[in-house]
């Protein structure tokens, strides 16, 4: 590249690469060159290689995987995903089972740490402000994808003297709200959900590697205890609006 072309230089480099993936040259899920490489070949700072690759994403070409790079999204038309909202009890993790069920590879990542309810949290759980909460952050893959994300939390004072405190930890990690639930004696019977349609958050398209302001489902979904109303946990989801079909109701058997 040369300083006598008028194409600003994160744009050139956009176009390299853009021609290279037009070409196959990086082919789908295709990892692109690192910043460093992209100083060595064109001879720009890091801060163009940045800005090329944030054109990229913005067209859809490119998926950014914070701590693993970019890839090359592919263009194949997407597998739908079709979500419900909860499996039979003892079934385990909903979106593991329904994902498994669909012929979808699924796991998913996640963190947990004990923190103080902030004032929204505190009036979805009907507890007091600073109340301790377990708060989890979920991304989930299908195929290797990430399709998913969510922010949970859970009152403390509902599971804080028992092994099932950490969600995704110890001997009953990863097997759902209600399963979990049902190991200290509480049915939570069917959440209560609230879905809008909204778009992403930069942040959110950067997790989910999609455009910024793709469409998504944003779900604000609350477990109660059917015993006594109570609620024990509430999160915040948001589905990649181009893989998943939300689906209520149930068929009738013949």
């Amino acid at each position: 590249m040369t300083d006598t072309d008028a194409t600003p230089p994160y744009l050139q480099v956009a176009e390299a690469l853009r021609v290279r993936i037009a070409t196959g040259a990086l082919e789908a899920g295709a990892r692109l060159p690192s910043l460093t490489q992209i100083t060595a070949e064109f001879g720009y700072s890091g801060t163009v290689g940045q800005r090329a690759y944030a054109v990229l994403v913005d067209e859809g070409l490119v998926i950014s995987r914070p701590g693993a790079g970019h890839y090359v999204r592919s263009q194949e038309p997407p597998v739908t995903i079709f979500r419900r909202q909860r499996v039979p009890a003892g079934m385990g993790s909903p979106v593991a089972q329904l994902l498994a069920e669909q012929g979808v590879v699924g796991h998913w990542d996640a963190s947990s740490a004990t923190a103080r309810a902030g004032e929204t949290t505190a009036a979805r759980l009907e507890i007091a402000v600073g109340e301790g909460v377990m708060h989890t952050s979920y991304t989930y893959l299908a195929d290797g994808e990430p399709v998913q994300l969510a922010e949970s939390w859970e009152p403390l004072a509902v599971t804080g003297e028992s092994l099932i405190v950490m969600p995704e930890a110890g001997p009953h990690a990863g097997i759902g709200v209600a399963d979990r639930m049902a190991v200290i004696g509480i049915d939570v019977g069917v959440p209560v959900e609230q879905v809008r349609a909204r778009a992403a958050t930069r942040a959110e398209a950067q997790r989910l590697g999609c455009p910024p302001a793709a469409p998504v489902m944003a779900i604000t979904r609350t477990y109660y205890d059917q015993s006594n109303s109570r609620p024990v946990e509430t999160a915040d989801i948001v589905l990649l609006g181009s893989r998943w079909v939300s689906e209520y109701g149930h068929r009738p058997q013949a």
